[in-house]
């Protein structure tokens, strides 16, 4: 389909979805193919944030909401690539491995082989006909957020991942996730929809990379749904690798039962502008939540992070750590929201905020926030904002350590708290590796 509209991305959207609806085959007899119907009244009558919407003020649109990025089941000219192996994270880890190009999945470039039997992993667009029921018990049950961009999701939104691990299964190896998305022809949307569902005692991990493939911009829309169940323990490792010219849009979202587990990684390495959204809603007792978050800026690029943990009941803990270090125009956002219920008592909640700015023109605008109506509890929260430390510079080079290098070792030691909590041995050593590549600075 020609992109020669020119009338906004919303627009767009709103005169083509006939012609998506007209295609959509067997997926307009699932239960989400027929609500895509009532999802495109919800985009008709629904706006883009501005800058004068609070959640999204620091944080301009405009590139985004001007432009008419093809959905990729509209787009006749998706392309296929010989090999993407080189692209997955984990090469000497054994894994699972799902592929979706454009946010529609491979199967000839994915590896399901090593999927234990009872546990389910595979496409959003299968398991809407094969595992109906368990897809229809969570699926926009836990997403309470109507603003566009989740709108667009689900109104454009025909394939992703599905997990399902059953009671008491644990998967011993992690599960690789692969997003290649750009279009040498056209600027392309990918909108990937995802469900992970961990019942009772359950375990997994899963790592996420999205690449991007094509000079052309693009734009990721990206949409989970995590569901913890009692003592369920879930990490969730994204790594967010995409051209200078990208646009990615994600927020995850996560519900949560008595004594679970879940820990949630962020690395955020390139992209125009890049919005991260995540949620947890602690729903019972003896629950733990950890966010990491690290992001690494350049150029003009633009890295905005937003969380919020709802402690519902009492004697949670949650752990907030999210740090950047950004040169040259960089501009990094961090805005994070702790809401302590009346009834959850004993609760522990800790936030923290840390940037560096490597250049004078760099920038972060940040606001950690508490918001507590309990009264036994320990919260706390945080930002610095600074250069690298002079001093400890000044004591390197007193050691015979040339600049670059003592810069390098700053700010290795600055990411190290949130590398090391990376429980992925193989990854976590990538992830050092990175940040020196995405920063173009000397290697330590």
């Amino acid at each position: 389909m020609e992109n020669s509209l020119n009338k906004g991305l919303k627009e767009y959207l709103v005169e083509n979805f006939d012609t998506y609806y007209n295609n959509l085959n067997g997926l307009s007899e699932t239960f989400f193919g027929e609500a895509k119907k009532e999802y495109y009244e919800e985009l008709k009558s629904s706006d883009f944030p501005t800058l004068k919407t609070e959640k999204w003020k620091y944080t301009n649109l405009n590139e985004i909401v001007k432009e008419n990025f093809i959905p990729a089941t509209l787009n006749k000219t998706i392309e296929i690539f010989d090999d993407l192996s080189n692209n997955f994270l984990l090469k000497s880890t054994e894994s699972i491995k799902l592929v979706f190009v454009n946010g529609i999945f491979e199967e000839k470039f994915s590896d399901l082989s090593k999927v234990p039997d009872g546990i389910i992993i595979k496409n959003l667009s299968s398991a809407l006909k094969e595992n109906k029921k368990l897809v229809e018990v969570h699926l926009n049950n836990i997403l309470k957020d109507k603003s566009l961009f989740n709108t667009i999701n689900n109104v454009y939104a025909n394939d992703g991942l599905f997990v399902y691990i059953p009671k008491n299964k644990v998967l011993e190896i992690p599960v690789q996730i692969l997003h290649v998305t750009g279009n040498k022809e056209s600027k392309v949307m990918s909108v990937p929809r995802n469900l992970i569902f961990a019942d009772s005692n359950s375990e997994i991990s899963i790592v996420v990379n999205y690449k991007g493939i094509s000079e052309n911009s693009y734009l990721m829309n990206a949409l989970t749904e995590v569901f913890l169940d009692s003592d369920a323990r879930v990490n969730v490792y994204t790594v967010q690798d995409e051209n200078e010219s990208s646009f990615h849009i994600e927020n995850t979202v996560v519900y949560q039962l008595k004594n679970s587990n879940y820990s949630n990684y962020t690395f955020t390495f390139g992209g125009k502008i890049t919005r991260n959204d995540l949620s947890s809603s602690l729903q019972g007792e003896n629950i733990e939540t950890h966010f990491y978050g690290l992001s690494l800026g350049k150029g003009e690029e633009h890295i905005d992070n937003h969380t919020f943990v709802e402690h519902a009941k009492p004697n949670c803990m949650s752990n907030e750590l999210y740090k950047s270090i950004l040169d040259d125009k960089s501009h990094g956002v961090f805005a994070g929201k702790i809401l302590v219920d009346k009834d959850a008592q004993k609760t522990n909640a800790y936030q923290s905020n840390k940037t560096v700015l490597l250049s004078k023109e760099a920038k972060i605008d940040t606001k950690p926030q508490l918001e507590i109506f309990a009264d036994d509890v320990k919260c706390s929260h945080g930002a610095t904002v600074g250069q690298l430390d002079s001093n400890a510079l000044f004591y390197i080079k007193t050691r015979g350590i040339g600049e670059d290098t003592a810069k390098s070792m700053l700010i290795r030691a600055f990411a190290a708290d949130v590398i090391e909590n990376v429980k992925i041995d193989e990854l976590r050593d990538l992830l050092n590796h990175k940040i020196f590549e995405h920063l173009q600075k000397v290697e330590i």
